[in-house]
């Protein structure tokens, strides 16, 4: 512990930015994966099923089963079956819900997205900043002595390469986290699409 402070105490100012930088970040990521975590249910069979569901049954039973799964397709997918119930085959109401419903789920799954691809940018260049900050009071250190000291410049250049090195430390697993949950996002895109687009026809068809 007493090493970890020494090591964030010699990077100088610019380790007070990377930690907001850090705590920000890693508070969206662990908040990201606790929300994908309870939306695992299988997009495409959750479509098959509920379709299914749909024509065996009935409206009332697919929502039923939409109110039963935690997953996106499914919140998006009830208030499309509870609006197929009070207007029928009515094509342009339902896809106006379902636009609706659609763009409020995916600014959800969304949310967070923009933060962490601002920290996993800006984080380096902190870094960087802490670095220039470092290698000036080396010179200035130099300037000051006449003469090239080790010890003189030792600590601007540890503060430098500190700074550098948390910067990039923290913008390699926060830019990994951004892509993975990117990918997830499209993924359910994709699924929200199709399941919609296939409920909308089993409900124009009965």
């Amino acid at each position: 512990m007493q090493a970890a402070v020494d090591f964030f105490n010699r990077g100088g100012w610019a380790m007070w930015f990377l930690l907001i930088a850090a705590i920000i970040g890693f508070s969206y990521i662990i908040e990201r994966f606790i929300t994908f975590a309870r939306t695992r249910t299988d997009p495409e069979a959750f479509s098959a099923d509920l379709i299914k569901t749909f024509k065996d049954k009935g409206v009332a039973a697919a929502i039923n089963l939409c109110k039963q799964v935690p997953c996106p397709v499914a919140k998006v997918l009830q208030p499309v079956l509870e609006k197929y119930k009070e207007v029928g085959k009515d094509r342009e109401i339902l896809e106006e819900i379902l636009t609706r419903v659609a763009a409020k789920e995916l600014s959800f799954l969304d949310r967070g997205m923009l933060v962490l691809a601002s920290v996993a940018n800006i984080a380096p260049m902190i870094g960087f900043l802490g670095t220039v900050s470092g290698m000036i009071r080396a010179f200035n250190a130099i300037a000051l002595a006449g003469t090239v000291e080790p010890t003189l410049v030792a600590s601007g250049i540890s503060e430098a390469l500190i700074t550098t090195a948390t910067g990039l430390g923290l913008a390699i697993p926060i830019s990994g986290a951004h892509a993975y949950f990117t990918q997830k996002v499209n993924a359910y895109t994709r699924s929200m699409e199709e399941a919609s687009s296939a409920l909308m026809d089993a409900m124009l068809e009965a």
